[in-house]
């Protein structure tokens, strides 16, 4: 192994990062952020003041990973940049967007060892070296971790990934946390673009669909939000395709058994994005910060 202090004990979660230099004694938190529209860089609203109130109390994070759906491969891959640029993935926005740059270092040995962490769940993974950060991953990061001054680097979405897939992605990443690693799943919580800038006759069905995964992932039921498709009100409606959902079961899956769920208010954007967000692990400061 290239983090030779790795060490994997089968059929237990028994895993030190000591050798990679990651050993930690807090565990970050674990984050699931809607980072809707990319405007949210330039309009922040009460849900960019309410990350920038949280990201003034993880004052022990040493790198973020963050899962965007924006970034969509055959297979796994890790982005292992020491200088990850600032990708503007989309268009027909307003100039200053794109002037904007989240100048963050990467994370090459913490990307390391999600691989190897990875591989060990029979999880197989690349690293990517070109790879930059993705505005899933650096409009969130403007209001959280403003200064850009703790490394990132992301782990991209497979193409054939599913519920339960994503649920195993984040549990195998879990032990990074203990390693001083903060896991941001990045998504929507709502994500119907078809009908943002029409008018909705019956807009509350975001909220009803908002309310019931708030709802399950309190009970931390698991297989409720496996087959929320099937299981949620409105869910094929408030997405219409999974990718910006999986996200928050990254999430889950990288929170612990008897972890509590700490939502994160965020307005109804577009009358049917969802800006809420979720967090596990997070201690008193960062309760109060998201709180108040």
């Amino acid at each position: 192994m290239r983090c030779g202090a790795l060490i994997l004990s089968r059929g237990t979660a028994s895993i030190a990062l000591s050798a990679c230099g990651l050993a930690s004694m807090i565990r970050t938190p674990v984050l699931f952020v809607s980072h809707g529209s990319p405007m949210f860089a330039l309009e922040p609203g009460a849900s960019g003041a309410r990350l920038r109130r949280l990201g003034e109390t993880l004052t022990s994070v040493r790198a973020v990973l963050v899962v965007s759906p924006h970034w969509q491969t055959e297979g796994v891959r890790v982005g292992t940049s020491a200088t990850p640029a600032t990708i503007h993935d989309f268009g027909g926005f307003p100039a200053p967007l794109y002037q904007i740059r989240y100048p963050a270092p990467g994370a090459p040995a913490s990307a390391a060892a999600a691989i190897e962490l990875l591989h060990a769940a029979g999880i197989e993974a690349q690293p990517d070296a070109s790879r930059g950060l993705d505005h899933g991953a650096w409009v969130p990061l403007l209001h959280l971790l403003p200064a850009a001054a703790v490394p990132v680097f992301q782990v991209s979405m497979p193409h054939t990934l599913d519920a339960m897939g994503a649920l195993r992605l984040g549990a195998a990443l879990m032990p990074l946390r203990g390693a001083g690693v903060l896991i941001v799943g990045s998504g929507s919580l709502t994500h119907n673009l078809m009908e943002v800038g029409h008018p909705v006759a019956d807009p509350g069905y975001a909220q009803a669909f908002a309310d019931w995964v708030r709802d399950a992932v309190e009970r931390a039921d698991r297989g409720a939000l496996a087959g929320y498709r099937s299981g949620a009100p409105h869910a094929r409606r408030a997405h219409p395709t999974e990718e910006h959902f999986l996200p928050l079961l990254v999430a889950l899956g990288a929170s612990l058994p008897g972890e509590s769920a700490q939502w994160i208010a965020g307005d109804i954007t577009h009358q049917v994005l969802s800006m809420a967000c979720c967090a596990w692990g997070l201690d008193g400061a960062g309760i109060d910060a998201v709180t108040r």
